[in-house]
């Protein structure tokens, strides 16, 4: 079976942890140091902070902002995470409905919905590809509401040449095993501002104002520490940053190498006529994340079954969020996600798809439709 996403993982990796290994430091500490240098150094932007999940990056991050009773606008067009750090911080989830072409947060809904109880707009970089952030920016800065990116999708990717994550006051990755960049499990917040990051990087070592390896250092052990918070056990490893700096120095080409099969896949789906090909704004160069088509809702289903039966994984990105029985306090109704959810397939893409595979998914979803007769 050609799976929807696999890890681009291999020697390189394997040598990173054993050097790791030799150390016998395997917690916080110079591996994630120097992780979070050279991340913030690759997306030009002061201060990154690991920690143990995009989830927890979300949770840390709208924590910091001191949400709690506020509203969050956010999109019901993610994964659950985006939303679930906003309850975690005993806010409201605001929903507006999206763009039908991006699928990503519709400026317009979010001017409309914008009020004196917001206290943020959560932005999800769909995809990888890019929210229109300047007329988002200048409605926040207008109404002093800060901006948090959820950049899951869209490590790399770039918002008229400034990087994704960068614009608004924090911007959350997730290294999770599927994504571009990946540390089998881990996150991180970047963010320009020093007093924000020293607050993060006591909220994910349970408030702790110096880790261990940190108070290690010094010429002499210091065992005492301060805890002016109570914070969270949120932090990375050196396992996963030993990893995380591998594939930093591989991303640009593993995203590269992901633009060649999304440019092969749009020449062979653009000449199916049932068939909706992700849009790319000229304001954007998508990190490219996953590969999403718009098909008839009739028969989304039945092709996502048709490729199973021909060896190949596809699947659905996502179930909007409002519509989950968690979130039934703050339904609402969203004509736009409703509506095209409905039509959505996430084919495979990733860096190491062979030509024979490619070739076999775009031939594969081009007989289903000549075994339906679609026009």
């Amino acid at each position: 079976m050609i799976p929807v996403f696999k890890p681009s993982v291999g020697e390189e990796e394997l040598d990173a942890l054993r050097e790791s290994f030799s150390t016998g430091w395997l917690g916080l500490g110079p591996k994630t140091k120097q992780f979070e240098s050279e991340f913030a150094g690759y997306l030009g932007i002061k201060f990154a902070v690991g920690t143990s999940s995009a989830t927890a990056a979300l949770h840390l991050a709208l924590k910091a902002l001191n949400i709690e009773g506020g509203e969050v606008i956010t999109t019901a067009m993610t994964f659950v995470s985006t939303n679930h750090a906003i309850l975690y911080n005993n806010a409201i989830p605001v929903f507006a409905d999206i763009e039908e072409d991006t699928l990503n947060i519709d400026v317009a809904e979010i001017e409309r919905l914008i009020g004196p109880r917001t206290k943020a707009i959560m932005v999800v970089h769909y995809g990888g590809h890019a929210c229109d952030m300047d007329p988002i920016l200048d409605l926040a800065k207008a109404k002093g509401v800060a901006v948090v990116e959820d950049a899951a999708h869209a490590c790399g990717g770039e918002y008229k040449q400034r990087k994704l994550g960068t614009l608004g006051e924090f911007g959350c990755f997730s290294f999770h095993a599927v994504k571009n960049l990946t540390t089998g499990e881990g996150g991180m917040i970047v963010t320009s501002s020093e007093d924000l990051a020293e607050r993060l990087r006591a909220l994910r070592w349970l408030g702790i104002t110096r880790s261990t390896y940190e108070r290690s250092g010094e010429s002499r052990y210091a065992w005492e520490y301060t805890v002016a918070e109570v914070g969270f056990k949120a932090h990375m490893n050196d396992i996963a940053a030993s990893i995380g700096l591998v594939q930093l120095r591989k991303l640009d080409a593993l995203n590269a190498r992901r633009r060649q099969i999304v440019t092969t896949y749009n020449k062979a789906f653009s000449q199916i006529s049932w068939v909706s090909i992700p849009a790319e704004k000229p304001y954007a160069r998508s990190a490219l994340h996953n590969y999403v088509i718009k098909v008839p809702s009739s028969v989304r289903d039945d092709l996502i079954s048709f490729l199973a039966d021909c060896g190949i994984a596809a699947s659905v990105h996502y179930f909007p969020n409002h519509l989950y029985s968690a979130y039934a306090p703050f339904r609402k109704s969203l004509p736009v996600t409703e509506r095209v959810w409905k039509r959505l397939i996430t084919l495979p893409l990733y860096p190491d798809l062979t030509p024979a595979e490619i070739d076999h998914i775009i031939a594969t979803v081009q007989e289903f439709g000549r075994s339906r007769c679609l026009q």
